[in-house]
């Protein structure tokens, strides 16, 4: 698996890129962060490729909402964590998680964590990041879709 910062060249593996109503109960669809990120220059949307095909997308936001869930300047937030429901379950989210640490330090230098913001309902995606190495935080958010857990990487 290679994790890729998005460029033009996978527009048409985002347009064919699915996500079922229960994922998108707890995460957003590609466009509007592609949408933002070209007005933004601190939302990076990221593409998980394996076998040229696209099976992870997720953003590293590295200003622009980081203050809501961490007080550290030099965190990254991840958000938007989603793996193509016609590839869930075959390891994809693991592999993604997994290169995250390395992938974040090349693009973000000076980063020393990262953090997101899990669902409180979304039991799978929290068991997995907690696999994946994220630790939770005291700290609790209201999201949209209800309460989220502060989770937070250390890339120290």
């Amino acid at each position: 698996m290679l994790l890729k910062e998005y460029t033009y060249a996978y527009s048409a593996l985002i347009a064919q890129y699915q996500l079922t109503e229960a994922q998108l109960r707890f995460t957003g669809t590609p466009e509007i962060p592609l949408k933002l990120s070209r007005s933004n220059p601190s939302i990076h949307p990221i593409v998980g490729i394996e076998n040229e095909r696209l099976t992870n997308f997720f953003v590293l936001d590295e200003r622009k909402d980081v203050a809501l869930y961490a007080d550290n300047e030099h965190a990254v937030l991840l958000r938007t964590f989603s793996t193509d429901h016609r590839y869930q379950g075959k390891g994809y989210a693991k592999k993604a998680l997994r290169l995250l640490h390395d992938f974040t330090k090349k693009l973000f230098p000076t980063a020393d964590e990262i953090i997101l913001a899990v669902n409180k309902k979304n039991i799978s995606a929290q068991t997995l990041y907690k696999k994946s190495g994220f630790v939770p935080m005291d700290k609790i958010v209201e999201g949209a879709a209800g309460p989220q857990y502060v989770m937070t990487l250390s890339l120290l």
